[in-house]
């Protein structure tokens, strides 16, 4: 590839790592170091309300234990505001992008995929309680998983138009598909290696790349840890922290995990050492094939504590 690798973690600092996220982390660093690529950092807190005040450094401090270094300064969403805004303020004076004043209760009453309603009868104005949407002519189309091989999009129709897809929501804040790309293209990101709980969005994020104007980036997914079918470990589900104290058994976990025979945590003097290994051993063919694997109910305080 022409362009030098950059890849990046991205987490959200609404909880602590847990082991899911250790291993997209783990990962995504492999995959970067592999490729003599820089790997960068970036708190994904566009969605302030449901951020924990001090969580990012609890992230930081549990990457440096893991000897997972990153390169440059870690860049935080919550700051990126005018920029963002720069963007969309110029989408809608292209008419690239317009306000939208339907309700969920409406889009619901449309099948669930929002029908271009207010594309073809715009608001005229921004009140204040609308959304902006981009305006996304491009069909959705399969891709070239690095780690999971072709993924076709997730429709029952090959031919779906992609949907106009929110930029910024009616209650002001910033959407998810916006700022994941507008980061990526400005930090140039060209590599991102995520968990596969994203891998269906994957396709409607290249339509918004291409919309833009931009290349996507080349996307790899790695399975999610589950504690049961369809249940990841999230916060949401309360998934225990991941313990620093242990970051070396926990890299060894996340390479077993990820289908690698990789010595045991008795046979590396450090951290250091065992990333080492690691890097020299990655290889995106021997990563499994699946999109969730079943971890010890003990990963997520939900089964360990009384409801």
């Amino acid at each position: 590839m022409h362009n030098h690798y950059v890849g990046r973690f991205a987490p959200s600092p609404s909880g602590q790592l847990h082991f899911g996220s250790l291993v997209t982390a783990v990962a995504s660093y492999l995959d970067a170091k592999s490729h003599s690529g820089k790997w960068l950092l970036r708190m994904e807190d566009i969605d302030e309300p449901r951020c924990i005040k001090g969580v990012d450094k609890d992230i930081l401090t549990t990457l440096e234990a893991h000897g997972l270094q990153w390169d440059g300064d870690v860049i935080y969403q919550s700051q990126q505001h005018a920029r963002y805004q720069a963007v969309l303020d110029d989408l809608l004076t292209q008419e690239k992008a317009y306000f939208c004043t339907c309700t969920r209760k409406q889009i619901k009453a449309m099948g669930g995929v929002y029908n271009g309603h207010c594309r073809t009868e715009p608001a005229h104005s921004a009140t204040q309680d609308c959304a902006v949407r981009l305006k996304v002519d491009t069909q959705l189309e399969a891709f070239n998983d690095v780690l999971m091989g072709k993924v076709m999009p997730f429709s029952s129709n090959a031919d779906l138009i992609a949907e106009d897809v929110v930029l910024k929501r009616r209650d002001g804040l910033f959407s998810y598909n916006l700022v994941v790309i507008l980061d990526d293209v400005f930090q140039q990101v060209n590599h991102v290696i995520r968990g596969c709980d994203l891998i269906d969005v994957t396709p409607l994020q290249s339509a918004v790349y291409r919309t833009l104007g931009y290349t996507p980036p080349e996307y790899g997914h790695v399975p999610v840890a589950a504690v049961a079918p369809g249940r990841k470990l999230s916060k949401q589900n309360r998934a225990a922290p991941v313990k620093n104290e242990i970051a070396l058994c926990n890299i060894v976990r996340v390479m077993h995990f990820l289908g690698f025979s990789f010595p045991s945590a008795s046979e590396f003097d450090d951290i250091d050492s065992a990333l080492k290994t690691a890097i020299s051993m990655w290889d995106r063919k021997k990563v499994v094939k699946t999109p969730e694997i079943i971890v010890p109910q003990h990963e997520s305080t939900y089964y360990s504590e009384p409801l």
